[in-house]
């Protein structure tokens, strides 16, 4: 096993960390969300929550492998953390989750025909957002705040993470924001909380490998 892995072993849901600063995040995301409520952008809420959801299945996912491989997942958090939800899920990333899709759809351009530098101003936005999360997580392996220990997740080989780990969420985001219909989004968004729910109980609840 990977010594950062054990470490974050040691802290996993560990309350010993705790910081007060909790509180006012957890306050923050409330008030994005009551804000988007009160003017009833339900069509943002509900793609804020398909990123939120998307997120919450790739965590599982590099849970599961983690357990699989005995080494170390894809991604992990640092100890330092005042609280560590899963292996790669902290919840300062879990509230920074919530509220980073709603700042990027709201920077989408309300003509979805507009292109930005030739290219289709949602693939554009899913691109430019991917890369630019990927720059930052960069920068937080490099202050030791996310570690990787595989060569092909890392900034040598940074692909699968633009790929797998942020141009899902965009997509997943934008495409429900942009669906025509209330019924459609809340069925997308209740899918992908429906396989979410599903995977934690069976490999939370009953296998018990997260």
């Amino acid at each position: 096993m990977a010594p950062s892995a054990a470490g974050i072993l040691d802290v996993l849901r560990s309350t010993d960390n705790f910081q007060w600063y909790v509180i006012p995040l957890f306050a923050l995301v409330v008030y994005v969300y009551a804000v988007e409520a009160e003017k009833k952008n339900f069509a943002i809420i509900l793609g804020g929550l398909a990123w939120w959801g998307m997120d919450w299945f790739n965590e599982i996912v590099n849970s599961i492998i983690f357990h699989v491989t005995g080494f170390a997942p894809l991604w992990g958090v640092a100890k330092s953390s005042a609280y560590v939800i899963l292996i790669g899920l902290n919840i300062e990333i879990c509230f920074m989750f919530a509220v980073a899709p709603i700042a990027f759809i709201k920077l989408l351009p309300a003509d979805k025909a507009m292109k930005i530098l030739g290219i289709p101003n949602r693939w554009f936005m899913i691109v430019f957002g991917s890369l630019f999360c990927v720059f930052v997580e960069i920068l937080l392996n490099l202050a030791g705040a996310l570690t990787w220990e595989w060569s092909f997740w890392n900034a040598h080989f940074p692909v699968l993470i633009v790929l797998f780990g942020y141009m899902t969420f965009f997509i997943a985001a934008f495409m429900v924001y942009d669906m025509k219909s209330m019924r459609s989004r809340l069925l997308t968004v209740s899918a992908i909380y429906g396989v979410d729910l599903a995977l934690l109980c069976i490999f939370g609840c009953w296998l018990g490998w997260l």
